[in-house]
C-alpha cells in the first residue's frame, strides 16, 4: 500500500521530532499498556492485531452512540458529535474492525448533536439527528450518496424526545422509535411526521438495589431478523457509576407490537469497576460480512472517563429460542475478527503538515458561530487562524479526537501583535487547560481559568508541546524550532476533566486556539502516542 504524503509525515517525521536529547527534553517514562494493541499512524492504537484477532476499542476516543448501516459489502458508521462542527463524520469499513473517515455530513450548527440514526431507504441515505438546543428537537438530513452532499437540516418538530431510530415495518410504513418507549410515524419520504407520538413499549426494569445513574430508557435500535423485530434499548444511565449503563432487548412479530422483554435481560452490563470497560450500553446489531452477527456499543475505559465513550465490538450468538446473547464477556481480551470482509487502512493521522484544511475529519470547531470556518485558511504549509474572543472560553478552538491514554503534541506558533495563542487540552468552554502566549507573557490555562502570566522569553514565535501521560500534563517551549526545549514551570493533573465532574458527555481533546485580534499561524503540527 502506498502511503499518502500526510501518512508518511505522521509515521516518520512526527516520531523523529520527539527524540530530543538532554534532560530538559526527556519525556516521562510511560508505563506499558496492559494489553497488546497494535500501533498505527502517529503510533495510535488500533484494534486489528494482525493475527486474525482484534482488541477493543475498535474506535478509540470519543465515539459514542454508534449508528451503523450495512449497505451491501460496505459498512458506514457515525457517532454523536455534540458541539463539534463540522460534525457527524461518516466512517467506512468492510470488516467492522478497521475504519476510515469519509467526511462530515453536518456543517451548520443546529445545537449539540446526540445519538443519531443512520438509514438507507429507496436508494437514499438519511440521518435523523436529535439536538440539545433552544428548543430541543429532532432534525433529518438526506443524501443520494453517502459521501454527500447532504441536504440542509429539516426540523421534525419533535421537542421532547432524543435518540431516534428509523425502521420500516412489515407493511412498508416508516417510523421513528424514540426514547422512553415511544414512536412516531414518518411520511413516505421520511422528511416529516404523520400523526401523534405513541407510547408502545414499557422497558424491562433492573432490580431496585442495583447501582445505576437512573432508569433513562433511551437509545432504541431496531433490527429485523428471522421474522422478528428486535428492539434493543439502553437503560441505567449512560455515565455515573460504572455499573449503571446496560443493554436490554425485546421482540415482536410486528412493528406494531406487542413487545415481549428478553428473559435474559440485561444482555450487557458492567458488574464491577474492576472490569476493563465501564458503563457499557447503547447497542446496535448488524450482520457481519460472512453472515454472522455483531453488536457495536460504547463504554468508558476504566480510569479514563477523559477519553469519552469509545466504540466496542461484541460477537452476537442467536439462541435456539430465537433470542440472542453477547459472547465477548467483559471485552478485556482479544477476540476473533469477523469472518470475511476486507480490512481498510484504519484511522487517520492527527499530525498535520497543513497542506489542506481538514475541517470535520482531523479538526473541528467547538460550538462555532455561522461564519466560524471563515477564520481558518491554509497556505504554504501554514494554518492561518484569525483571532476570536478573549481566551479559549469564547474563541471556539480547533480540536481533535485523540484515543490514546498517553500522547504528546507539538506545533510551531507565530502570532500578530495583539494575538494570544497556544495549545490546549479542552473539555468544554468551562473546563480546559493549556498554555498560551502573547508577545511578552505566557498565560496558563487551568481549571477553565486564565491564571499565572510569567514572562515570555521567546517573543511572538515559538514551538510548544504538550505531554499528557495518563493524566499528568507537562508543557515545554522552544525558541529554536524544537532543537532544544525548556520545561514550563507548571504541571497539571487532569483525571477529573470529564463528564462525571462537568456533564456534557464530552472528552478531553487536544487542540489549538487564537484569541484577541490579528491572527495566529500554526505550522508543523505533530501528534505522537506514547506506549
Amino acid at each position: 500500500m502506498t502511503m499518502t504524503r500526510r501518512e508518511a509525515f505522521a509515521a516518520t517525521g512526527a516520531g523523529a521530532a520527539l527524540l530530543v536529547p538532554g534532560a530538559a527534553s526527556a519525556a516521562p517514562t510511560p508505563q506499558p499498556e496492559a494489553f497488546p494493541w497494535r500501533r498505527g499512524l502517529d503510533g495510535q492504537r488500533i484494534a486489528d492485531l494482525g493475527d486474525g484477532r482484534f482488541l477493543n476499542p475498535v474506535m478509540a476516543g470519543d465515539r459514542p452512540d454508534p449508528a451503523i448501516l450495512k449497505d451491501g459489502a460496505d459498512y458506514y458508521m457515525t457517532f454523536s458529535s455534540f458541539d463539534s462542527y463540522p460534525g457527524l463524520v461518516i466512517w467506512h469499513s468492510r470488516d467492522l474492525v478497521s475504519w476510515r473517515p469519509i467526511g462530515p455530513a453536518l456543517h451548520r450548527n443546529i445545537g449539540a448533536v446526540w445519538a443519531v440514526s443512520l438509514a438507507k431507504h429507496d436508494g437514499r441515505y438519511f440521518l435523523y439527528i436529535p439536538v440539545k438546543a433552544e428548543p430541543n428537537s429532532i432534525f433529518v438530513i438526506h443524501a443520494d450518496r453517502i459521501e454527500g452532499p447532504w441536504s440542509e437540516p429539516v426540523d421534525l418538530g419533535l421537542h421532547h424526545h432524543i435518540d431516534p431510530c428509523h425502521v420500516v415495518g412489515e407493511d412498508g410504513s416508516r417510523w421513528l422509535f424514540l426514547s422512553g418507549g415511544d414512536r412516531v410515524r414518518l411520511a413516505d419520504d421520511g422528511l416529516s411526521t404523520v400523526g401523534p407520538i405513541e407510547h408502545v413499549y414499557d422497558p424491562w426494569h433492573y432490580p431496585a438495589d442495583w447501582v445505576v445513574e437512573g432508569f433513562s430508557p433511551e437509545g432504541p435500535k431496531l433490527v429485523r431478523h428471522d421474522g422478528w423485530f428486535y428492539l434493543i434499548t439502553a437503560v441505567g444511565g449512560t455515565a455515573g457509576p460504572p455499573t449503571g449503563h446496560m443493554v436490554i432487548a425485546a421482540r415482536s412479530r410486528s412493528i406494531h407490537g406487542p413487545w415481549e422483554n428478553c428473559p435474559a435481560n440485561p444482555l450487557v452490563r458492567t458488574t464491577s469497576s474492576a472490569e476493563r470497560w465501564w458503563s457499557r450500553g447503547h447497542a446496535s446489531l448488524v450482520e457481519g460480512p460472512a453472515g454472522d452477527w455483531w453488536a457495536l456499543y460504547h463504554g468508558y475505559e476504566a480510569g479514563y472517563w477523559t477519553l469519552g465513550r469509545q466504540t466496542l465490538l461484541d460477537r452476537v450468538e442467536w439462541t435456539p429460542d430465537g433470542w440472542f446473547r453477547m459472547t465477548g464477556g467483559d471485552l478485556s481480551r482479544p477476540l476473533p475478527k469477523p469472518r470475511g470482509g476486507q480490512a481498510v487502512p484504519h484511522g487517520m493521522a492527527l499530525s498535520d503538515p497543513f497542506d489542506g484544511l481538514d475541517l470535520g475529519t482531523r479538526w473541528s470547531f467547538f460550538r462555532p458561530r455561522p461564519d466560524e470556518a471563515a477564520r481558518a485558511r491554509v497556505a504554504g504549509g501554514t494554518l492561518h487562524l484569525a483571532a476570536s474572543g478573549t481566551a479559549p472560553v469564547d474563541s471556539s478552538p480547533l480540536l481533535q479526537i485523540a484515543g490514546d491514554t498517553a500522547y504528546r503534541f507539538e506545533c510551531d506558533i507565530e502570532i500578530d501583535p495583539g494575538t494570544t495563542a497556544g495549545l490546549l487540552l479542552f473539555y468544554d468552554d468551562r473546563l480546559y487547560c493549556g498554555l498560551g502566549f502573547d508577545g511578552e507573557r505566557f498565560v496558563t490555562h487551568q481549571y477553565g481559568q486564565e491564571r499565572g502570566r510569567p514572562a515570555n522569553p521567546h517573543g511572538r514565535r515559538m514551538r510548544m508541546r504538550v505531554t499528557n501521560d495518563r493524566h499528568i500534563v507537562t508543557f515545554d517551549t522552544s525558541g529554536d524550532g524544537g532543537r532544544t526545549w525548556r520545561r514550563f514551570d507548571r504541571g497539571m493533573e487532569v483525571s477529573g476533566y470529564h463528564h462525571n465532574v462537568r456533564g456534557g458527555f464530552l472528552m478531553l481533546r487536544p487542540g489549538l486556539y487564537s484569541a484577541g485580534r490579528g491572527e495566529a499561524r500554526f505550522r508543523d503540527f505533530r501528534y505522537r502516542a506514547l506506549g
